[in-house]
């Protein structure tokens, strides 16, 4: 399939919000965090816990808003204006966490959290926006497009900061300016590689206009849950997505942590997870070709079963191989089950009203990750093993496969 320009501006978001999802959320910041906890008193297992209920505290937030805030998008231009508004958040607040003091260890998640909302915000309209560039055939391989670039981005930013880290800021920085640093260059990679979207993405499908789209918005978001069963296979699967995408979360957030836990050093975390990156993006792309060829369904099944044999694989964590081999298994399938589950929803929700209904896929996404990590949080202290912890996901993952199972099938492009 050749993208045209709008859906390459589209694809290109992807890309620009990879630096952050890379190094502020998995590679640095996590290592940076603990680093700076653990030297102001914060025992292993804590700052482990810490970084878990800041992602839940964050998420929760975001995930309480996510339905008004995608109803009030669907009004005519309002979801750039509103991408434009929490994408300057996620980016300015990146990079305040380069400016807090390295005893300020509260002061930093706390910024960590502004951050993250603004990141997990705009990805509310950005994903939403798939309705406006593709239609339901080419869906799958414009989303899976997106992912792989992501994670193809995220490779290229991650480089930027490995020639940071291997060449001590050519000579002039500590480890800590290295870090500081990185969340300059996820911050500037963001800026810049959003201008596609912003130049050549538009909204294609809107609702009526009022004269007061706040109260508009509130209204059709009640009304929308009044006659939710209306929409039993988007109902149905919101609830399968809420149980998987949550393991899935989980692990990409909490994985430098749990490698960290197991003595794995910090130089073979970043090559580690720069692999898993680079796995990433072909598997994506696979995963779209796959469901082209079977179906929407099949793909996410196959990729809910990769992640439930990944947890049962965490209890084994023991040295640097299972940390590769984990990880490997997570490229594999990370992208793909994103993307599918992102075209499965955008091919069975009313177009016209598909912010909304992506606010309600953010909030089950977003709210379900605040479970995530508040369970490998709470194992990890009981036991203190972090391994544990990730292994207790198994169980999000089984629940949302027999119900995805279970999701019936009313068309079949879905």
């Amino acid at each position: 399939m050749k993208l045209n320009k709008q859906q390459w501006g589209w694809v290109f978001y992807d890309w620009a919000n990879s630096g952050y999802g890379i190094i502020v959320t998995t590679a640095v910041l996590p290592i940076y965090f603990k680093s700076i906890a653990q030297g102001n008193g914060v025992s292993a297992a804590n700052a482990t816990a810490f970084w878990g209920y800041a992602n839940s505290f964050g998420t929760l937030l975001v995930s309480l808003l996510a339905p008004f805030l995608g109803a009030l998008a669907d009004y005519p231009r309002y979801k750039k204006r509103l991408l434009n508004v929490f994408c300057w958040i996620g980016i300015l607040a990146t990079v305040a966490l380069a400016l807090v003091p390295s005893n300020q260890w509260q002061t930093l998640i706390s910024i960590y959290v502004l951050s993250a909302i603004g990141y997990s915000a705009a990805n509310l309209f950005y994903d939403s926006f798939l309705t406006d560039v593709a239609d339901n055939t080419q869906m799958n391989q414009v989303s899976s497009v997106g992912y792989g670039f992501g994670y193809l981005g995220g490779v290229m930013a991650f480089i930027l900061f490995l020639v940071l880290q291997l060449t001590n800021g050519f000579g002039m920085l500590s480890s800590y300016g290295v870090a500081r640093w990185s969340f300059i260059v996820a911050a500037v990679w963001w800026i810049i590689f959003y201008i596609p979207l912003q130049k050549n993405v538009q909204q294609k499908y809107s609702v009526q206009p009022t004269s007061n789209p706040v109260t508009g918005s509130l209204k059709r978001v009640f009304e929308t849950l009044k006659h939710i069963s209306k929409y039993k296979q988007v109902a149905w699967f919101l609830v399968a997505y809420f149980f998987y995408i949550d393991g899935v979360d989980t692990i990409f957030t909490m994985a430098t942590s749990i490698g960290m836990d197991i003595g794995i050093d910090t130089t073979m975390l970043m090559i580690v997870l720069l692999a898993v990156q680079l796995i990433a993006f072909p598997f994506s792309l696979l995963f779209g070709w796959i469901a082209d060829k079977t179906s929407t369904r099949t793909g996410i099944i196959i990729g809910i079963i990769v992640y439930f044999v990944i947890c049962l694989y965490a209890l084994r964590l023991k040295t640097v191989t299972d940390f590769w081999v984990l990880a490997i298994l997570v490229g594999t399938s990370q992208g793909g089950l994103q993307a599918l589950s992102r075209a499965y929803f955008g091919k069975i929700i009313p177009k016209e009203s598909g912010s909304e209904f992506f606010g309600f896929y953010n909030i089950l996404g977003k709210f379900s990750a605040v479970l995530g990590p508040l369970i490998v949080a709470v194992i990890t202290q009981m036991t203190g093993k972090s391994t544990i912890g990730a292994a207790s996901l198994s169980i999000l993952f089984l629940i949302g496969l027999l119900i995805f199972l279970a999701v019936p099938r009313f068309s079949k492009q879905s």
